[in-house]
């Protein structure tokens, strides 16, 4: 339940059992109140009643029907004791008891671009496992029930490995946990999210995959990019840039035509040019490099295929980016006024 109120300093108290009650406390703690849980109303007494702000009733412990709270005035159930001593009364669904996961695909980092199911399973969470390009600005917020634990990895280093990742989320789930695996991205595009699927379910864990708003057709589109346009591109492929490419595959990319999105491709640039280039690519191909998509420091490099490297090297440009390689980029440019400000950087950089 959201109560519009300011819970810091207030003194709440939850009943229920343990097990049951769980997210309830961590969520009133991490809101700043004085939480105290008892186990069932039988152990409410009035002058517990009297001292606290707010009730919350854990669905499984029982109202009506059992032994009336202890007080001053010897009865009533809990409802009837809480309107006479004024004090506002609560429910909340129960923990569930049987671990699982969930599979969040975070977007490209945005808070507005996260899905509400994502946002509900993290409301839900015991554990978040979550990544450094994952919107984590306000994951206290959005998952004040849950311990957070930093699983990101960075470039050349990997303080968690992926192997770890998914040991982790069989360990907390087996143990009764609601486990939610936060991803930036889609968890299915290029996230290992299939591997951890994979885990879970070799493991009998019960796992659920929300999708999530992929970097690739999204940062293109914080620069005003198209991924398709009609008359231009009537097709767009995604290809991690982790590792330099084999030549059939810049023969492959180069031959398909359309858009070729890159993810992860900063330093792999050099050599994903060079090879569309030995594959047929044309030298004056538009390409656009878009870094940090969505957020205050979003920036756009624009150059062709025979000019990126020199004007990226420039720019200093690093990870995260997008790559865009295709006419869709002078089609952005254009939509933003641009095109003659790539027109003079490739002059420039060619002579």
């Amino acid at each position: 339940m959201n109560l519009e109120i300011d819970l810091a300093g207030r003194r709440v108290l939850v009943i229920g059992a343990e097990r049951l009650s769980r997210r309830a406390v961590a969520r009133y703690r991490a809101a700043g109140a004085d939480v105290e849980r008892l186990q069932d109303p039988v152990a409410v007494t009035q002058a517990v009643l009297e001292a606290a702000d707010l009730v919350v009733l854990v669905d499984g412990a029982p109202v009506d029907g059992q032994a009336p709270p202890r007080g001053p005035d010897g009865g009533g159930s809990l409802r009837g004791q809480c309107r006479r001593a004024g004090v506002l009364l609560t429910r909340e669904a129960a923990a569930v008891e049987a671990g699982h996961v969930t599979l969040i695909g975070g977007g490209p980092g945005a808070l507005g671009l996260l899905t509400l199911d994502a946002a509900e399973a993290l409301r839900e969470a015991d554990i978040v496992l979550y990544d450094r390009l994952a919107p984590t600005e306000a994951l206290a917020e959005l998952a004040p029930a849950a311990e957070l634990i930093d699983v990101g990895k960075l470039p050349g280093h990997h303080r968690v490995p992926q192997s770890g990742i998914n040991d982790l989320l069989v360990h907390h789930a087996l143990a009764g946990r609601h486990v939610v695996r936060l991803k930036g991205g889609d968890p299915f595009v290029f996230g290992r999210g299939s591997e951890e699927l994979a885990a879970c379910i070799q493991a009998g864990v019960p796992c659920r995959v929300v999708p999530g708003v992929s970097s690739a057709i999204s940062v293109p589109a914080a620069a005003g990019i198209p991924v398709t346009h009609r008359g231009v591109s009537h097709l767009f492929t995604v290809v991690s840039g982790h590792a330099p490419l084999t030549d059939e595959e810049h023969l492959h990319l180069a031959g398909l035509g359309g858009t070729v999105v890159v993810l992860m491709g900063v330093s792999t640039l050099p050599q994903l040019v060079a090879g569309l280039g030995r594959a047929g690519m044309r030298a004056d191909m538009p390409v656009a490099v878009v870094e940090r998509g969505y957020s205050a420091s979003q920036r756009t490099t624009a150059g062709t295929l025979s000019t990126i490297v020199t004007a990226a090297g420039a720019a200093r440009c690093q990870s995260p980016a997008v790559l865009v390689i295709g006419e869709v980029v002078r089609v952005g440019l254009d939509l933003q006024g641009e095109a003659a400000h790539l027109a003079r950087l490739t002059e420039s950089l060619a002579s």
